[in-house]
């Protein structure tokens, strides 16, 4: 199982940017994603998750109606849309995926354990200049 994150890059406050995560070698139709976000000296903070079965999402509250997770049809890539950005933004974007449970959990219980992934990508930096 491997993730590969690409769209990172630096912007300017208020732009926006689209991250993606690519599965190489499998689908995502047996695993559960989710986008988080780390600066130097500060936790892993999810920031997106999504339930790829029945397309249920969960938010942080600093990515509440400005960021948008979404996969594509085959499940063979995950979305991160990223706007109105702002400088408290800028982190170290990690895709994560960790394998369906038989507890159906929903998407909240990944965004707030990060533990609880199985695989994750090298991440894309996103720098926001203010």
């Amino acid at each position: 199982v491997q993730l590969v994150e690409s769209g990172g890059g630096l912007v300017q406050a208020g732009g926006s940017l689209r991250l993606a995560c690519a599965a190489s070698g499998f689908t995502f139709d047996d695993y559960d994603v989710g986008w988080f976000r780390q600066v130097p000296g500060r936790a892993r903070e999810g920031v997106a998750c999504l339930i790829t079965s029945d397309r249920s999402t969960y938010y942080s509250d600093s990515a509440e109606g400005r960021f948008t997770i979404s996969s594509d049809n085959a499940k063979t890539t995950v979305y991160l849309q990223l706007n109105s950005l702002n400088a408290g933004d800028t982190a170290r974007y990690y895709c994560a995926a960790a394998r369906r449970s038989v507890e159906d959990y929903p998407a909240s219980y990944y965004c707030k354990r990060y533990k609880a992934m199985d695989y994750w990508g090298e991440g894309t930096l996103v720098t926001v200049s203010s």
